[in-house]
């Protein structure tokens, strides 16, 4: 199985890690600690010595309750670290739902679009759509999520009824729109958004379930790395950076199911398990 990407056809018959870059100042995860251009160029860096396969950058927060970022703003942070990005041999993915943010990165070399939105959101002050900006590129591969409303109210009213299903029907709408636009399948992955206006439950379900989505006959992309969802499992309360063992163990439990890519920040330690995981593969 392959991953059609601008400048990469990668291999998913492995799992590969997903780095996450986050150049926000308001990052749930680390605290703005790679805002800055060299400090999110060293963490890059740092990641792909960690194992890391994939690189996917990002300059906009998207926990629950985050405010939107200026089309302006999320350029004059990601350009200058993506322009760099792209000379380290590997595919680098930019995290963004804007078509003007998208249409900037593809015209740099980024290989990936990774869109919480599915290529929804529009803007009416830019003429392309995000979809436009997929189809009128030759070839880079795009990340589809589900997420339940917006990031400022996705969970303070989270999905009801059956997440799975609600979750396969719209990614399958959504993956067909792609392709009747003329975008080949294999430029396709599919992220059924854990943590994106679901319930601690639901986000379980997705795990506990995640054949169903498989169905669809794309790949998998899954990010359970550090999620709140993880904490509720520990017997006492777990901050974002202590959220290391249920993280790689949920990163593990998606590969076992099916996920072709996990998208983390603990790197290292989910390379490791990985190997752990290959070798003992009967």
């Amino acid at each position: 199985m392959l991953w059609q990407t601008t400048r990469f056809r990668i291999d998913l018959d492995q799992p590969q890690v997903m780095g996450i870059v986050n150049t926000t100042p308001d990052s749930f995860s680390d605290g703005g600690r790679h805002a800055s251009t060299s400090a999110a160029l060293a963490h890059c860096e740092q990641l792909l010595r960690d194992g890391a396969h994939i690189l996917d950058i990002g300059s906009e927060s998207t926990r629950p309750g985050a405010q939107p970022v200026p089309v302006e703003q999320e350029l004059a942070r990601l350009l200058p670290v993506l322009r760099a990005a792209t000379t380290l041999g590997v595919p680098i993915s930019v995290d963004t739902y804007k078509p003007q943010v998208m249409q900037a990165a593809l015209d740099i070399g980024v290989d990936i679009l990774n869109d919480i939105w599915a290529l929804r959101w529009t803007d009416p002050t830019y003429p392309l759509a995000a979809t436009d900006v997929v189809a009128q590129h030759a070839s880079c591969g795009v990340c589809l999520m589900h997420m339940h409303r917006e990031p400022q109210t996705m969970q303070t009213e989270p999905m009801q009824g059956d997440v799975v299903m609600q979750v396969l029907h719209f990614l399958e709408h959504h993956a067909k729109a792609l392709s009747a636009l003329g975008i080949e399948k294999t430029r396709i992955v599919l992220d059924p958004g854990v943590g994106f206006g679901k319930t601690v439950a639901q986000n379980f379900a997705l795990l506990a379930r995640q054949q169903a989505l498989l169905a669809l006959g794309y790949p998998l992309l899954v990010g359970w790395s550090r999620k709140s969802s993880l904490a509720g499992m520990a017997n006492t309360p777990l901050g974002p950076t202590e959220r290391l063992v249920p993280s790689v163990a949920a990163a593990l439990l998606a590969v076992e199911r099916g996920a072709r890519v996990v998208r983390v920040h603990d790197v290292a330690a989910t390379a490791q398990a990985l190997k752990v995981w290959a070798t003992a593969r009967v």
